[in-house]
């Protein structure tokens, strides 16, 4: 692994040129890491993938990836290096199929049309979604549609994959079954993963780094080394202890005060 394969520094975004959305970002994921950036509602985490995806200019700071500065380098699946983007909405073209979807990326990296096949083939089936290729993804269940996207994020051989909140809005049992198969894919394929959430068991149960931010404006408040060896099980007390541990440190930061076991929150218009 190669420290510093996607560094931020000093990063400060802004969406009025007034308030900062982001107010002072340095972390570094190393070539294939899984890094997670866990954070409260609001705090900025989606606005650090869309720098680093090259869709949103920075006020201030500099992020590159594979030392090209993807604040100057824009956005799109043929730039390089090339960047696959996961939502926490599959995005998916519902006049399309499943694999018109995929083609529309793979068209747009330019990758050559006799690739196509095979590829969408091979992630389609280690997604296990090869059933639904001519399939129209509203006909597709939540956690179908989230492999899809996966997939689409995938296709065009990406260094870096951003994923935003992307099992969020599933059931918890869909949610833990795709959340096992990206740690398999990632341990296949060995791309470099951020994760956006601000679930602390899932940032836990994924990643070997936790880049913990605080609230908004988001500035680093910690990053954490997950010491707990693959594979992992979701209800391991390991998990549940570090969570534990992870939440009395975030309280306070966060805008939140516990007392005899309550935890109290912000009042209301509070930021």
């Amino acid at each position: 692994m190669s420290p510093g394969f996607i560094h931020v520094e000093g990063l400060q975004v802004s969406y009025d040129g007034d308030r900062l959305a982001v107010a002072g970002i340095d972390m570094d994921v190393g070539e294939g890491d899984f890094v997670a950036v866990l954070g409260p509602s609001g705090c900025g985490k989606s606005t650090l993938l869309q720098v680093l995806s090259g869709l949103l200019k920075p006020v201030a700071g500099k992020a590159t990836i594979a030392g090209t500065d993807v604040t100057r380098n824009g956005g799109g699946a043929d730039r390089d290096p090339r960047v696959g983007y996961v939502f926490q909405d599959h995005r998916l073209l519902p006049w399309r199929t499943v694999a018109q979807n995929i083609e529309l990326v793979l068209a747009a990296a330019r990758v050559p049309r006799d690739e196509w096949d095979a590829r969408i083939e091979r992630l389609l089936a280690m997604l296990q979604i090869s059933q639904f290729k001519d399939s129209w993804p509203m006909r597709l269940s939540g956690g179908q549609r989230q492999r899809v996207s996966i997939a689409r994020a995938l296709a065009i051989d990406p260094a870096v994959v951003l994923m935003d909140e992307p099992f969020s809005t599933l059931d918890e049992v869909t949610g833990r079954l795709l959340r096992q198969q990206l740690v398999e894919l990632w341990q296949q394929q060995r791309r470099a993963i951020v994760f956006v959430t601000h679930s602390i068991r899932e940032a836990i149960f994924l990643a070997d780094r936790i880049v913990i931010l605080t609230k908004g404006p988001a500035r680093v408040l910690e990053t954490l080394q997950v010491p707990i060896e693959r594979p992992r099980q979701y209800e391991d007390p390991a998990i549940t202890e570090l969570e534990s541990e992870i939440v009395d440190r975030v309280m306070s930061a966060w805008g939140y005060e516990q007392d005899a076991g309550h935890v109290k929150t912000p009042p209301v218009g509070s930021s």
